[in-house]
């Protein structure tokens, strides 16, 4: 694999259908150690909306339903949509006791929904990673009812300042310093819109009013290196690739690397919690 192919997801413009098999192929993991993490950035976005009995939500970018699931107990009637056929059907099989929430496979840039259906369309890390991502934010639009909210959440401020990613990237270079990794200029996509006032740029291009941008904490409590590698290693096809450079000996070097970056921050402990600012925008629809 050449750095070229390696980083596809970073520095070209895949298709769909490359799209659709690199989610595919990490969302066993993903929803394994990633979904439970995210959960509580659910919780956090959820407590900002009005989101209860009779709420029309979308969900776009669902992945296996970190954000669907705790609005759908809150009582929204929930649809959560992502490219991925394995994520939607490891969402579904989170939601069997939930009659109130279904996910559907489905490309997020050309959402097969009617115009203005949904009184709040939301997306944790999922439209914001899109390549086309105007086109994606557009579409969130369109479906949205008028005087309903349009939501987008990413990390901000840069991959220097998100642990989640930094720790990872910064073993790699401590443990394989000719490791082949993301160019920042530009940003891998995950951080595209980590600038709040370009992310609140693109909201207001779309068409929203009333547009506001708040930086909230994610921590991310991680158990051990162990922990730590599953739930990163799953959480975007971009460290799958990474990962797949590196040998055996190469893999091993950079846990040890994390699991002492772990320890210094928890004072000998094998687990700590890191943390993430993350944008949360919010738009209305006029």
């Amino acid at each position: 694999m050449t750095f070229k192919e390696m980083t596809l997801m970073t520095t070209q413009t895949p298709s769909t259908e490359q799209i659709r098999q690199a989610w595919d192929s990490v969302a066993p993991g993903f929803d394994d150690f990633v979904s439970p993490l995210t959960m509580a950035l659910g919780h956090t976005v959820l407590d900002r909306l009005d989101v209860g009995p009779g709420t029309a939500f979308l969900d776009v970018g669902a992945g296996s339903g970190a954000l669907a699931l705790p609005a759908a107990r809150r009582g929204a009637d929930v649809l959560a949509v992502d490219l991925a056929p394995t994520m939607i059907e490891r969402l579904n099989a989170r939601a069997r006791e939930l009659p109130n929430l279904r996910g559907e496979v489905m490309d997020g840039e050309h959402l097969d929904l009617s115009d203005d259906s949904f009184d709040i369309a939301a997306s944790v890390n999922g439209v914001t990673l899109f390549p086309a991502v105007d086109r994606g934010i557009a579409e969130m639009v369109r479906v949205t009812k008028p005087g309903g909210k349009v939501v987008l959440v990413c990390f901000a401020h840069g991959v220097e300042h998100s642990e989640w990613v930094g720790f990872f990237f910064a073993a790699v270079r401590t443990a394989v310093p000719d490791a082949a990794l993301p160019p920042m200029d530009p940003p891998p996509l995950p951080f595209q819109l980590a600038d709040s006032r370009k992310l609140r740029t693109k909201l207001v291009d779309a068409g929203l009013s009333d547009v506001s941008v708040e930086v909230a904490d994610w921590a991310i409590p991680v158990r051990s290196v162990a922990h730590y590698w599953d739930a990163v290693t799953a959480s975007n096809p971009i460290a799958t690739r990474i990962v797949a450079q590196l040998t055996d000996q190469q893999q091993a070097d950079v846990r040890q690397v994390i699991d002492g970056m772990l320890r210094e921050r928890s004072n000998g402990s094998p687990g700590a919690v890191l943390r993430n600012p993350m944008n949360i925008a919010i738009g209305t629809k006029p």
